[in-house]
């Protein structure tokens, strides 16, 4: 595996380096390229994960007869482990991070509204392996916090924190725009 794995994230690294050094040297078409190879990458490790699940999912239900299929899924599944590339985090750190207030709420029974007889139909299994690379929306967390504190104002209550939607709601009603 791991001349394999070492080989993939060399490949992510020089792209992530190349597309740093063009930037620099604004050099729109290189950074460009170096981008799409970048994408290229996180796009295989995606599909391997579907193919993975799917696998995994598919194999309970019915026999191959074939054990590539099973060979290909179980070099996925621990090649996958030792991928981390597109999984990076820019600048979070949430170890410190406690949790203050949880709130469990009791929303009973749902009916599933069937006909004797019925079944819930699931949707299949389509186009795996066709997704895109989606440009992630970065904000920096000051700026939450901010856009936060501006919304509820300093004071809040423990209610408020507990139920955040209704924190929301009681201060945009104290808007005249909004209620009109």
């Amino acid at each position: 595996m791991e001349p394999v794995a070492q080989r993939l994230l060399t490949q992510f690294k020089n792209a992530k380096a190349a597309r740093k050094a063009a930037i620099d040297a604004k050099d729109d078409k290189a950074a460009q390229a170096a981008k799409d190879q970048m994408d290229a990458l996180v796009l295989f490790r995606s599909d391997m994960v579907t193919y993975e699940r799917a696998y995994t999912f598919l194999s309970q239900i019915f026999d191959y007869g074939n054990t590539d299929f099973e060979k290909r899924a179980i070099f996925y599944k621990h090649l996958l482990r030792l991928l981390k590339f597109g999984l990076e985090r820019d600048s979070v750190d949430l170890s410190q991070v406690v949790l203050t207030h949880h709130k469990l709420k009791d929303r009973g029974k749902q009916a599933m509204k069937l006909a004797d007889g019925e079944y819930p139909k699931l949707p299949p299994i389509t186009e795996a392996g066709s997704g895109t690379v989606q440009e992630k929306e970065k904000a920096y967390l000051r700026d939450i916090i901010e856009k936060l504190n501006s919304i509820l104002g300093g004071d809040t209550t423990d209610g408020d924190q507990l139920s955040f939607v209704k924190a929301i709601t009681s201060k945009m009603a104290e808007s005249a725009t909004l209620r009109t």
